[in-house]
């Protein structure tokens, strides 16, 4: 992984990134870095170079999240997430569930645009689950759902989801994963350049839904280093196997990663998470990122890049994701 990454730098598809690859039980985790931080730059990443995760978010934020509100008994996978709401939502809105959003099957509506809520004084969650649902039961990728999640999160403990996260971060021990903002220095990776003339976004969400909340959302927002990813993946698959510190949600774990439903030739959605036939757990995020889990031998591998910065067609990235998923065949 660390040769396609150079070849990706060399070849102007991404300005650097980091690779981390390990197994439970593994004594290190291997780490592969190229390039630099940003366009034009000359700082070498690290495993502590945060990078926008985009919609990793989904994953390592708000999914064992959601497991851990299950464990305790405040949010229910068959239950409406209506059922949390102040008002009563007409319409089939109401009947959406956690289990659904999860699976990526509620219907809600495809189209994210949170601009044109801007302005509005009605609650966002429960304009979220008015509107027409549309191809329900059917998978569709959309953020709407992991929104709602993260709104509905910090409704059910009413603390703020980023400190949902830092909480979580902290009773593991771990600083390497939280939502900015950031100081636009050597620490963290630039994305995307908007504008021609304009500097790139830098410790700044790039999502620019998450940026219409602050920066903090369920879908987009974390910022992330390769040696915080790596931490939570063993922890992950660790819980699996009802071992560390998320072993309370090892059972949630287990129905995440059990096919729910298909989504291509290959692979499956779970509980968030996508599913190849042959066992693999993998996401991914839009700026250039991926985490990638064998829950049968406990390796994970871990890719942060910002490919962005060189447009958003990001070039190299299905590359470097089929050689991710090869890894791990044989």
């Amino acid at each position: 992984m660390g040769a396609a990454l150079d070849r990706m730098v060399a070849d102007r598809r991404t300005p650097g990134g980091v690779v981390a690859a390990g197994s439970v039980g593994g004594a290190v985790t291997e780490y592969a870095a190229s390039g630099t931080t940003g366009v034009g730059g000359s700082v070498a990443p690290g495993p502590t170079t945060f990078y926008d995760v985009a919609s990793l978010t989904k994953v390592v934020a708000t999914w064992p999240l959601v497991g851990r509100a299950v464990s305790h008994g405040l949010l229910d996978l068959e239950a409406p997430v209506s059922d949390h709401v102040r008002t009563p939502i007409p319409g089939p809105g109401a009947t959406v569930t956690v289990r659904q959003i999860l699976t990526h099957t509620s219907g809600l509506m495809p189209a994210t645009r949170l601009d044109r809520y801007t302005g509005d004084s009605r609650d966002l969650a429960e304009m979220i689950l008015s509107e027409p649902l549309d191809t329900p039961g059917e998978h569709r990728y959309i953020n709407r759902g992991f929104i709602l999640l993260g709104l509905l999160l910090a409704r059910v403990h009413g603390k703020s989801l980023r400190a949902l996260v830092d909480d979580l971060g902290a009773g593991l021990g771990s600083n390497g994963f939280r939502y900015g903002p950031f100081l636009a220095d050597d620490r963290v990776a630039p994305t995307e350049r908007r504008l021609v003339g304009g500097c790139p976004l830098h410790g700044v969400v790039h999502d620019e839904n998450a940026a219409a909340l602050g920066g903090v959302a369920g879908h987009a927002g974390v910022f992330a280093h390769a040696q915080g990813l790596a931490e939570l993946a063993h922890h992950f698959l660790s819980a699996r196997q009802g071992r560390g510190p998320l072993k309370d949600i090892g059972a949630y774990v287990g129905d995440s990663w059990k096919p729910a439903v298909r989504v291509d030739a290959t692979n499956s959605r779970g509980l968030a998470w996508l599913i190849t036939d042959t066992g693999l757990v993998h996401h991914r995020g839009f700026t250039g990122t991926g985490m990638y889990l064998d829950p049968a031998t406990g390796r994970y591998l871990v890719v942060l890049t910002n490919a962005i910065a060189y447009g958003r067609e990001r070039h190299g990235l299905a590359e470097l994701h089929a050689l991710a998923l090869a890894q791990f065949d044989g």
